[in-house]
């Protein structure tokens, strides 16, 4: 028990400093630009398909299931607040951060790890660039500003599904009423959350992602096993992190 707890905390720890590391990197020179773009095209654009189709149909099954609900007390004219503030506070950044997570922490687990048993880490530190600068900076600022993007893309995607379910299929609400309602539904307080939980959510994975692919050894099965503990850690550090807002938000 006390050596896993040492491991636990040992592994914690040098986290935190790959995390401090790669956060100072942002003021520091030098700054490669050409790879924070080429990260945001990989991570934001990469990942807008499986967004449009997750965010569509979370929005349309929440709709049906909340039709029926709501009906049973005659207030299906609810069901468009109901569907924003549910995708804008939850729905929308946990579902995408998860999508991103295992499309993206573990890329970046399996590509940092292969360049780690292949010793061109190594030999990216003898010819004097640093890998944090190099590598982790520009995927922690890509994730951080493309996971906010896709999550707007999430919401707004998602509420035109229950759009078509609440008024073309089961005609309970006027189109009209659907949008009035969702708008009026939301105030700064769900907004701030809808945005700053990707925010938060993107620097995790990403930090995730590559300090496991930096501590990667034991050749190719050392890169598998790198990439599922990036996916887990992520994903559990997602729903850590979201309770953790929901409960500061509450308060408010």
């Amino acid at each position: 028990m006390l050596r896993f707890l040492t491991t636990w905390i040992g592994s914690f720890q040098e986290y935190i400093l790959l995390s401090g590391r790669a956060f100072g990197n942002i003021v520091r020179e030098p700054h490669y630009y050409d790879d924070v773009l080429i990260q945001m095209d990989i991570i934001g654009f990469g990942s807008i398909p499986i967004v449009l189709l997750t965010g569509f149909f979370s929005g349309a099954i929440i709709a049906l299931q909340m039709a029926r609900a709501l009906n049973t007390y005659g207030a299906s004219s609810q069901v468009g607040s109901i569907v924003a503030l549910t995708l804008v506070r939850e729905l929308g950044p946990v579902l995408t951060a998860l999508l991103v997570t295992g499309r993206n922490a573990s890329g970046i687990a399996s590509e940092l790890g292969s360049m780690k048993v292949t010793e061109q880490i190594d030999a990216m530190r003898a010819l004097g660039t640093d890998p944090v600068q190099k590598l982790v900076t520009p995927r922690l600022i890509a994730t951080a500003v493309m996971l906010p993007a896709l999550t707007v893309v999430a919401d707004a995607i998602g509420l035109f599904g229950a759009y078509l379910v609440s008024v073309p299929l089961l005609k309970i609400i006027s189109a009209s009423q659907y949008w009035t309602t969702s708008y009026q539904a939301l105030v700064m307080n769900d907004l701030a959350q809808g945005l700053l939980k990707p925010l938060i959510f993107g620097m995790i994975i990403a930090l995730v992602g590559c300090f496991y692919g930096l501590r990667t050894t034991g050749g190719t099965q050392g890169v598998g096993r790198a990439t599922t503990h990036a996916v887990v850690a992520a994903s559990i550090w997602i729903f850590f992190v979201t309770f953790l807002i929901d409960k500061i938000f509450v308060n408010l």
